[in-house]
């Protein structure tokens, strides 16, 4: 039909002009035969017929001729404007029949032209493509676009010639039938020029049937759009998605994380793992708390969450999660992120939980390639299989670091180095183990536990350089001391990611590191920051950064309630804790730092008074890690007299340790005392000077059996 149309449009010029000069030739006949005189005698004619006949017999013949081409050609046009009407009538009948147009409030085929070709009766190869659901695609891209606007096909294609090139069309939001050409409006265009530009566009198609299901390439893993968007896959962001669908249970969230795996907890992979009997544990990853129950290291199972593609259409909403992908870039005018393959995502609201990369030490990083292979670092899944494999295969691991993950690890290898016979070394700078933690002579018990565990602690050992000689890594002290070993473990403290500052325009704290952010986590509008990424200020200790389960867990469940506009401020004191086996343990809360004053108050240990007795209190499986303020009531002392503290004793079964500014506690550790967080945590936010802490501790009972 539209070639039809162009062919008239042609000849319809061509019609007129014909029609003009036959009315012309007509009207200049008969004049002259209006002057030619009626009664002129034939004598007065020197030649030919009398009365004139020759003249006029010649003037008879055009009229005849012009006559006949003009009924010629008025049959010609007739047939051709009957017959484009019949194509044209076909041609809507065979456009409304199609599935496509019945099922118009359906969500379209995500479809993108591939170079199409110039003939107006070919196919076009088409392919899938994300979008947004279309109520009905744009009509007949591959055609010249004038005969658009006398077509009775849905949205508007009137659209085409009137609009300029649209740069939604490159985004990753939906086409637009006004973006399906990108070059200027030519309603007399020929149709031969070929339409290069709209070639390249994503155009839904009505002038072609879609391909077979089997030749169409598979969707798209992930939207285009995603009202809450979360970066990081760690728990600070499995939180949040768990605390937007508690609030907006119709929520779409998208978690996207550069691992592979789906959110998981980390402590276990220094802890309880390394216990477990099952010696498929870095396959499963299921581990036995120390109170004996079993579980995963995973959150929740695959069927919890839905896959990136279900996203746009989940009746009731969801969380998926996009492994595998690196937000790159963000756009916060633009409210949209890139990946690491240049593809872009929008958002409404947006949570960076990030959290961090583990360091390294500058002298190893210089040391050359055959000493970084013999290096691990360790935050990830992948760490852990890593350094299990490792440890199975060398005679001796060197752990570098004496703080939290570096005595973990050290305890947890140490046990097995009395099975097959694998030499355990631990060296830091301090003098003891959580040296910059705990109070020196709980320090020195700590690294005598360590050495029970099978470990050589080197101590005071600043590290000066790192070789590779004769099979063997070699480590060189500042004091002149050598470490000769076959692996070595980094565990000297975390980066937290802030590599999205630059393009977001967001601000990184000069002193802790992490992106500044209010009191209700927000960085900026729409944009909040969770767990160890965040730089937060608490209300009674100041501008801090944490990094530990806890914190990430509340700061996650508190930025996911914010995004749904909750408002509220971050008041929590997170807590910590560290296990060095399954027999002593410890929780932490405030400002544990060596350097303050200190005062410990201890008691005689029973057999519950151990992590395996330790109580679980959270959803996630991880023991004290999110009560709320609201659980901290005032405690009731106990009646029993608290004993002398000495100090000297080399028993530290159980105990409380406070920490002091000002006379003020700003930190407290519960050794190997359990379920008293909401006790800690009330204290702490009091901010009182107590005159005697011995009173303070019995408020844990510590006393009783």
């Amino acid at each position: 039909m539209l070639k039809c149309k162009t062919v008239w449009k042609k000849l319809a010029p061509l019609a007129r002009a014909s029609s003009t000069v036959c009315r012309q030739n007509v009207r200049r006949t008969g004049l002259n035969n209006g002057r030619t005189p009626a009664l002129a005698p034939a004598a007065h004619m020197s030649t030919g017929a009398a009365g004139g006949g020759g003249g006029g017999g010649d003037n008879k013949l055009y009229v005849l001729l012009v006559g006949a081409a003009l009924l010629g050609g008025g049959v010609y046009a007739y047939q051709t404007v009957r017959g484009d009407k019949q194509r044209y009538q076909d041609r809507l009948t065979e456009i409304s029949s199609r599935p496509n147009k019945a099922a118009a409030g359906q969500p379209s085929a995500y479809i993108q032209s591939e170079a199409p070709a110039v003939e107006a009766t070919e196919t076009e190869e088409v392919h899938e493509q994300v979008s947004e659901p279309q109520a009905a695609p744009a009509a007949e891209e591959s055609s010249p676009p004038a005969p658009a606007a006398e077509e009775s096909s849905p949205p508007a294609p009137a659209a085409e010639e009137s609009s300029p090139p649209a740069p939604a069309a490159e985004e990753s939001s939906p086409p637009a039938p006004a973006a399906e050409e990108s070059s200027p409006p030519a309603p007399e265009a020929e149709e031969s020029s070929p339409p290069a530009p709209a070639a390249e566009e994503p155009a839904p198609s009505e002038t072609t049937e879609l391909p077979p299901v089997d030749s169409v390439p598979s969707p798209a893993k992930f939207p285009s759009h995603a009202p809450y968007l979360l970066i990081g896959g760690g728990t600070a962001s499995f939180a949040a998605a768990r605390s937007i669908r508690a609030r907006d249970p119709g929520a779409r969230v998208l978690i996207v994380t550069e691992e592979p795996d789906l959110p998981y907890m980390r402590p276990p992979l220094s802890k309880e793992l390394w216990f477990s009997d099952d010696p498929r544990v870095t396959d499963t990853l299921r581990f036995k708390q120390w109170n004996g129950k079993e579980r995963s290291i995973y959150f929740q199972p695959p069927s919890f969450y839905i896959s990136p593609e279900e996203l746009d259409s989940a009746k009731n909403g969801g969380v998926a999660v996009l492994t595998g992908k690196k937000v790159v870039h963000m756009d916060v005018r633009g409210n949209k992120v890139q990946l690491n393959d240049d593809t872009e995502i929008s958002y409404d609201k947006c949570l960076i939980a990030t959290g961090g990369v583990p360091r390294n030490l500058q002298v190893i990083e210089r040391a050359g390639d055959e000493v970084m292979e013999r290096t691990s670092l360790f935050r990830k899944i992948e760490d852990f299989k890593a350094l299990d494999k490792v440890s199975r295969n060398v005679q001796s691991i060197t752990i570098i670091g004496g703080g939290f993950l570096g005595s973990e690890l050290a305890c947890a290898l140490g046990r097995r180095s009395t099975e097959s016979g694998l030499e355990v070394i631990q060296m830091f700078p301090e003098r003891g183990n959580m040296g910059k933690v705990l109070p020196e002579y709980l320090s020195n018990w700590t690294t005598e536990k360590v050495k029970r565990e099978g470990v050589k602690v080197v101590a005071e050992a600043l590290v000066k350089a790192v070789t590779y000689k004769d099979d063997k890594v070699e480590i060189q002290l500042k004091d002149g001391r050598v470490v000769k070993t076959d692996h070595i473990v980094a565990a000297v403290g975390l980066e937290p990611s802030v590599d999205l500052a630059k393009s977001a325009g967001l601000e990184v704290d000069s002193d802790f590191g992490g992106y500044r952010v209010n009191a209700e986590l927000q960085a900026r509008s729409n944009i909040w920051v969770a767990g160890d990424a965040a730089c937060f200020y608490d209300i009674r200790l100041g501008r801090r950064r944490v990094e530990h389960h806890d914190h990430a867990v509340v700061s996650g469940r508190l930025a996911g309630e914010n995004m749904t506009g909750a408002n509220k401020p971050y008041w929590h004191q997170s807590m910590f804790w560290s296990d060095l086996g399954p027999d002593v343990g410890y929780e932490a809360i405030g400002i544990v730092d060596s350097s303050l004053p200190t005062v410990g108050v201890f008691a005689k240990a029973t057999a519950k008074d151990t992590p395996k007795a330790a109580t679980e209190k959270s959803g996630t499986g991880i023991r004290s890690e999110s009560e709320t303020e609201a659980v901290a009531i005032s405690p009731v002392a106990s009646s029993t007299p608290a004993p002398t503290v000495e100090h000297q004793k080399d028993d530290y079964g159980k105990g409380v340790i406070f920490y002091l500014r000002d006379k003020v506690v700003v930190g407290i550790i519960l050794w190997n005392v359990f379920n008293r967080m909401p006790i800690a945590r009330k204290i702490i936010k009091d901010g009182e000077e107590h005159a005697d802490l011995n009173e303070v501790a019995k408020l844990f009972n510590i006393h009783e059996d």
